[in-house]
C-alpha cells in the first residue's frame, strides 16, 4: 500500500472516529447540562481514553461547540433543503424542514437558539451565523434572492426572532400539532412580507394562503 493511501485512509478513520465523538456528545448533552458532565465522564460514557477527545477537540468546550456546529448544519440543510418549487410552496417547506428539526432534536434545538452556555460569545456567534443562513433561505424562498435590503432583512429578522420563541414554547408543552405551528408561521410570514413591501415595493410579497 503506498503512503498516499495510507494517508487518505488515516483521515477517513479519523474523520469517522470524530464523527462518533460528536453523535456521543449529542446524545450525552441532550440529557445532561453541560456543566454537569466532566470529561472524565464524558470519555467513560464515549468508552474512550479522555486524551482522544482532547486529540480531536483540544478542550471540553471545544467539543461542545464541535457537538453545536453539527447541528447548526443539520438545522439550516434541512430548511434548506426545498428544491426547484414555486415560491408558495417553498416558504412552507423551509418552515416545515425547521420545525420536523426542533422536533426531533429539542435539546439540539434549545442549545442553538438560547446561544448555549451562559454568555459565550463564539456560541452566540454560531447562532447569528444560523440565523443569517436562514433569513438568507427564506429570502430565497420569497423572492428568489437571498439579497435584501436592510430593512427586508430587520423585519425578517423579527419574523425569525418570533419564530424561535414560539418553536421553543411549542416544543416545551406539546399541545399543537405540527401543521397548526406551521400554519401560524407561515401566517405571519406573510403579514411580515406584506409589510416589508410597503416599504420596499420592489420587493412584492408572495402571496402565503
Amino acid at each position: 500500500m503506498n503512503t498516499s493511501h495510507q494517508r487518505v485512509r488515516g483521515t477517513e478513520r479519523s474523520a469517522a472516529r470524530r464523527a462518533e465523538l460528536i453523535a456521543i456528545g449529542r446524545k450525552l448533552f441532550a440529557d445532561t447540562s453541560y456543566d454537569a458532565l466532566s470529561m472524565d465522564e464524558i470519555a467513560q460514557h464515549a468508552g474512550v481514553a479522555k486524551g482522544l477527545i482532547y486529540y480531536y477537540f483540544e478542550s471540553k468546550r471545544g467539543y461542545y461547540l464541535a457537538i453545536i456546529e453539527e447541528s447548526v448544519g443539520e438545522l439550516v440543510d434541512g430548511a434548506s433543503s426545498v428544491g426547484d418549487l414555486a415560491p408558495v410552496e417553498r416558504v412552507h417547506r423551509t418552515v416545515e424542514g425547521y420545525l420536523r428539526y426542533a422536533e426531533r432534536n429539542q435539546a439540539a434545538y434549545r442549545t442553538i437558539v438560547t446561544g448555549g452556555v451562559g454568555f459565550d460569545a463564539q456560541v452566540q456567534a454560531i447562532r447569528d451565523g444560523v440565523r443569517d443562513a436562514l433569513i438568507a433561505t427564506i429570502a430565497r424562498a420569497a423572492y428568489g434572492t437571498s439579497w435584501v435590503p436592510r430593512l427586508a432583512r430587520t423585519a425578517l429578522l423579527g419574523w425569525l426572532c418570533s419564530v424561535e420563541g414560539i418553536t421553543l414554547d411549542w416544543i416545551g408543552h406539546h399541545e399543537l400539532e405540527r401543521d397548526t405551528v406551521r400554519a401560524l408561521l407561515v401566517r405571519t410570514l406573510g403579514e411580515t412580507l406584506r409589510v416589508i413591501e410597503e416599504f420596499e415595493p420592489s420587493y412584492p410579497a408572495p402571496v402565503l394562503p
